[in-house]
């Protein structure tokens, strides 16, 4: 008897990987009906969540079909049976087939339950950016600028006249320079004005920002006259009766507007407003990831430019790749250190905001900080950098507040031990030392473990 099963077991064994090989091997319909009906046959239980039962099967028409399905289920018309799918499967298989070597795009997701319409704050390179990244998703999106002139030159020519003037603006998104017109029926604002202007920008505001409505900001860097983060700034600005997410990554405005592939992240102690804005911005080019680690996400977003300065003025003064590879490696062992000291989660700091982000503006062509940096290396002094440009390098005045912001939170003996390179940039900065003098001290350090944390193992 025992041998009897045992045969019979063998023998059902051979009848499915017969199965099995036949479906690896044959790429027809036949062959994907028979897997169909195997899988009826051996997992009814799956027949109670079909479109999971659907996922199993690997051709581009059947994800459709189960693209479709979830869509159903949204919109509460989760009513058909097994057969329809199935012969919905076989049409779109035929689709497939007949139309081989042609990619078959999903279905657009449903529009949101209820009418969105976003504000923007500011109308520099990165505010542009994310509402562009809005508008061309059809979501209605107002930018808040400066002058009305500007405003005027965007909604006429769609192309702003002062940044990325080769870019095509959206006919969803309109420019005003009146915060009353921007923010009175928003129901989701950005904040992506400079750290050093915000309380001041905010403070004029503010009575404008209808109660309730959550806020992204986009804006990265430590106040100098209050050593605060973007989140204090805003709470202390707007009240703590709305929610506030942040946003950060490695993400050039150029880049964004080009539809370049990005992947950013956003904080939020809400969790479900963070799911939201990650909804409402992504798109096949531009995918948010979500994380509950403001803190994290705030140092990584101030720390990584000052670690830019850093490495553009090793860039400057030609000291090659491996003194430019391990400066950034450095810098970011101390952006980790500072970020546990202040509660931050070490997985954040390795993650897009911590470490991708300085990759991004260390190496990228585009990143202000690195071009200030590379221009002190190059022998350029302070007060002719800043007079030549209109761009923002925020690293520069956010090093300064760094510094003191460590000396106030942080303890422990000779803190410029635990952050060379944070303190040196600043020293260089404020005139102490010029590049140069900076990197010779950064090489005379005592040599010392590679990290502090292993003093505990």
């Amino acid at each position: 008897m025992n041998t009897k099963n045992s045969g019979s077991r063998s023998s059902n064994t051979g009848r499915i990987r017969s199965r099995v090989v036949t479906w690896n091997n044959n790429s027809t319909w036949q062959g994907r009906r028979a897997m169909f009906t195997l899988m009826l046959t051996l997992i009814p239980s799956l027949l109670l969540s079909s479109t999971r039962c659907l996922a199993f099967v690997p051709s581009p028409g059947h994800h459709n079909i189960v693209n479709m399905k979830l869509l159903r289920m949204q919109m509460g018309k989760e009513n058909d049976d097994i057969e329809n799918i199935e012969n919905n499967v076989d049409r779109n298989d035929n689709d497939s087939n007949s139309n081989a070597g042609i990619s078959l795009t999903p279905p657009p997701p449903p529009p949101p339950p209820y009418p969105v319409r976003v504000t923007v704050m500011g109308g520099g390179n990165f505010g542009l950016a994310l509402a562009t990244v809005m508008a061309r998703k059809n979501v209605p999106t107002t930018l808040l600028v400066r002058s009305e002139e500007i405003a005027k030159e965007l909604n006429q020519t769609r192309r702003h006249p002062r940044y990325m003037k080769d870019i095509y603006i959206p006919k969803s998104l309109r420019a005003t320079s009146d915060p009353a017109i921007a923010l009175s029926d928003a129901t989701y604002i950005v904040h992506a004005v400079p750290c050093q202007y915000s309380r001041d920008f905010l403070n004029i505001v503010k009575d404008h920002v209808p109660s309730g409505v959550p806020v992204l900001s986009a804006s990265k860097g430590i106040e100098t006259t209050s050593l605060g983060f973007m989140a204090d700034i805003l709470k202390e600005c707007l009240g703590t009766d709305r929610s506030y997410a942040f946003l950060s990554g490695p993400s050039f405005a150029r880049e964004i507007c080009e539809g370049v592939a990005t992947a950013v992240v956003i904080a939020s102690e809400d969790l479900l407003l963070a799911d939201d804005l990650a909804d409402l911005m992504s798109s096949d080019n531009f995918r948010v990831f979500t994380t509950k680690d403001v803190i994290g996400v705030e140092i990584g977003g101030a720390v990584k430019n000052v670690i830019a300065l850093a490495a553009g003025m090793c860039e400057g003064l030609g000291l090659g790749t491996n003194a430019l590879s391990g400066l950034v490696t450095r810098g970011c062992a101390e952006m980790r250190r500072l970020g546990i000291s202040l509660g931050a989660r070490p997985s954040t700091i390795a993650g897009l905001s911590g470490v991708g982000d300085t990759f991004g503006t260390c190496f990228g062509p585009l990143s202000r900080n690195r071009k200030f940096g590379y221009r002190l290396g190059q022998g350029e002094t302070m007060e002719e950098i800043l007079q030549s440009t209109t761009e923002v390098a925020e690293g520069v005045e956010t090093s300064k507040a760094l510094v003191k912001m460590i000396k106030a939170k942080c303890r422990g003996y000779r803190l410029d031990l635990k952050y060379p390179i944070l303190f040196g940039v600043a020293d260089i900065l404020e005139g102490r030392y010029t590049p140069e003098e900076g990197l010779k001290g950064l090489m005379n350090m005592p040599m010392r473990m590679e990290s502090f944390d292993e003093r505990g193992w």
